[in-house]
């Protein structure tokens, strides 16, 4: 087993249970959000489960839509290698017609740190891979751009996008919002409210992979495979700007 094999069973995986969440979308059409949104989740969950039980049986794997007995199990805290992954990251935009800002999460942690993962972007065409990282595109300096949440953008983020000069773009799923950092469509994602490992453990392994910062506001480091997967905040950005937020956040919160 190699590194690199990780990498691509990361990106197929994530890719080939977007396309599956794309076809049900189009077989199942928007009448019933909940219906479809249950149904997405609970789809992928099995496909990928299923599938990395069979591809990697000695691995931990740590789901979104896991049952609360399979997420404390001491076995994956204890494991070297787990697999973290949201089989669809965005619910409420997959069931939304038109959106695509909506995702879904494959990561690998191993020994303390994240080593592969994809984040696919299916009603946009893409995956984004460690095994073939983004290039991240430069910053020119000025005003630039924060992506928050669609329905619940923290006050503190408001406050900060005044005073950096910034402006605030409202984006989906916490993975196509960190892939939005990596496109070029923002400059930073900016987080604090409630999350947890699995809304970001594999965009921020694509991000670190390709150069970017992530890290606690505070800037402290992101810890995944956790006894407690609750990870609250978080602040990812091109590293050109990763100072400046940084100090904007610590004044803030003075």
């Amino acid at each position: 087993m190699t590194i690199r094999d990780d990498h691509s069973l990361a990106s197929d995986l994530a890719t080939e249970a977007g396309e599956r969440l794309l076809a049900l979308r189009s077989r199942e059409g928007f009448g019933h959000p909940p219906t479809l949104r249950a149904e997405g989740d609970r789809m992928s969950h099995v496909f990928l489960t299923e599938a990395l039980a069979r591809l990697r049986p000695s691995d931990g794997v740590l789901s979104e839509e896991a049952t609360r007995e399979e997420r404390e199990d001491p076995a994956r805290r204890a494991a070297d290698r787990v697999w973290i992954v949201d089989p669809l990251d965005g619910t409420r935009e997959f069931a939304e017609e038109g959106r695509a800002d909506w995702a879904v999460h494959v990561a690998l942690w191993e020994r303390g740190a994240l080593v592969a993962g994809a984040v696919a972007l299916p009603a946009q065409g893409r995956t984004l891979s460690t095994g073939e990282p983004p290039k991240l595109p430069g910053y020119q300096g000025g005003r630039f751009r924060i992506a928050v949440s669609r329905t619940r953008p923290p006050e503190f983020v408001q406050r900060l996008a005044y005073l950096a000069g910034a402006d605030l773009v409202p984006i989906g799923s916490a993975g196509a919002k960190i892939s939005a950092v990596l496109t070029g469509e923002v400059e930073a994602y900016v987080h604090a409210g409630g999350q947890y490992e699995w809304d970001s453990a594999a965009p921020v392994a694509v991000a670190q992979a390709a150069g970017a910062h992530a890290s606690r506001i505070d800037g402290a480091e992101l810890a995944y495979n956790q006894e407690d997967p609750t990870l609250p905040d978080i602040l990812v950005s091109l590293p050109e700007l990763a100072p400046t937020l940084l100090a904007g956040i610590r004044d803030l919160h003075r």
